[in-house]
C-alpha cells in the first residue's frame, strides 16, 4: 500500500484546525454561522493555509452535502487557465441545479493568478449571472495578477508566513503521530528551511523520515539542498578576516556536500548576513557585492569564477 503523503493525511478538514491565521479564520467562521458568503480571494504565499482553508470552508458550509463535481468543484487554474475551460467546465456547473440542501454551491480556483485575462473576463461574467445558486473562491500568490473587475466582487484575505511557533507546534504533532524522533536541532532546521511555509516543512520532515526515523538537523539540510546557517556565517566571518584560501576550502566543501547552485547559495548568503553581528556598513557592502554576482550570474557568467570572486571581494573588505 502506498503511504499517503503527510501533507494530505494531516490537512486540516475543519476551520477549527486550521494553523495559524487566526482572524481571517475567525471572518469566514462567521460566514459559516451565517450560511452565507460572498465570493473571495484567498492570497498570500505558499504553504499558508489557503487552499485548507477554503475547503475546510465548504466542509463547514456544506456539512455532509458536500460531494465533488455535485456541491463543490476545486479546479487547479494553472493547468485549466484557458477560456474553454471557464465557458465550458465552470459555466457548466455553476448554472446546474444542485436538488441537495445546500445553501450555494462553490467553485474552488487554485492559482488563479495564472488564468489568462480573456479566462478572467469569461469568469467575470459567470460570476455575475450565477451568484444567486454559486459562490467563487480564487486562490492565488498575488491578487494584483486577477483583473479589477472580479477583486471588486470579492473580499480579499491575505495569509501571511507561519511564524516559528505554528510550525514547530503543527510539526510535532505530525512528529508524535507518525513515532518519528524529533531532536530539538531537527526542528529548528525544519523551521528554517521551510521559511514560513507549512507543506515545505511538513514535506521535508517525511522526506527525512524516510532516510533515518531520528530527525538530525544535517538529514534536513541534505535534503533540502541548504546550508546550515553557522556553517554560511562561518565562511563569511572566514573571509571578512581576509583568509580566502582558509573561506574557499569551505566554499568548496560546501557546494560539494550540498550540491547547490551559485544562486541558491547567494540567496542564503544574503539572509544570513542580517543576522550576523557584524558592522551596518560591513553588511551593506557584502549586500551590493552578492547583488553584484548575482547580476554577473544573470548574464550567464561562470559559477565558480562567480563565487571565487565573491568572496575575494569580502576578503578585500578587511
Amino acid at each position: 500500500m502506498i503511504e499517503q503523503p503527510f501533507v494530505e493525511k494531516y490537512r486540516p478538514r475543519h476551520l477549527d484546525d486550521v494553523v495559524g491565521q487566526t482572524k481571517i479564520v475567525d471572518r469566514l467562521k462567521k460566514f459559516v454561522e451565517d450560511a452565507t458568503m460572498p465570493h473571495l480571494i484567498l492570497a498570500g504565499p505558499a504553504g499558508t493555509g489557503k487552499t485548507t482553508s477554503a475547503l475546510a470552508l465548504v466542509r463547514d458550509i456544506q456539512k455532509t452535502s458536500m460531494k465533488h463535481h455535485q456541491t463543490y468543484l476545486e479546479l487547479n487554474a494553472s493547468d485549466a487557465r484557458g477560456i474553454d475551460v471557464i465557458r465550458t467546465i465552470v459555466k457548466e456547473f455553476a448554472k446546474s441545479i444542485v436538488t441537495i440542501d445546500i445553501p450555494f454551491k462553490i467553485i474552488i480556483l487554485d492559482e488563479a493568478d495564472h488564468m489568462t485575462s480573456a479566462a478572467q473576463q469569461a469568469l467575470r461574467r459567470t460570476m455575475e449571472n450565477y451568484t444567486h445558486i454559486c459562490r467563487m473562491i480564487l486562490i492565488c500568490n498575488y491578487s494584483n495578477q486577477i483583473i479589477l473587475p472580479i477583486q471588486s466582487r470579492c473580499v480579499v484575505f491575505r495569509f501571511s508566513k507561519l511564524n516559528e511557533e505554528d510550525i514547530k507546534k503543527r510539526i510535532q504533532y505530525i512528529a508524535e503521530k507518525e513515532k518519528i524522533k524529533l531532536t530539538p536541532k531537527g526542528l529548528d532546521s525544519l523551521y528554517y528551511v521551510a521559511n514560513g511555509d507549512l507543506r515545505r516543512a511538513v514535506n521535508y520532515l517525511q522526506a527525512a523520515s524516510s532516510i533515518n526515523n531520528e530527525i538530525q538537523e544535517d538529514i534536513v539540510f541534505k535534503i533540502a539542498g541548504r546550508i546550515s546557517p553557522e556553517e554560511i556565517q562561518k565562511m563569511i566571518t572566514i573571509a571578512l578576516d581576509g583568509k580566502l584560501m582558509e573561506s574557499k576550502r569551505i566554499l568548496d566543501i560546501l557546494t560539494l556536500e550540498y550540491g547547490l547552485s551559485a544562486r541558491n547559495l547567494l540567496s542564503q548568503m544574503h539572509s544570513e548576513i542580517y543576522e550576523m553581528d557584524i558592522d551596518e556598513l560591513t553588511k551593506m557592502r557584502i549586500i551590493r557585492i552578492l547583488a553584484q554576482i548575482e547580476y554577473r550570474l544573470s548574464r550567464g557568467a561562470t559559477e565558480k569564477v562567480q563565487l571565487n570572486a565573491l568572496l575575494a571581494k569580502i576578503c578585500l573588505l578587511k
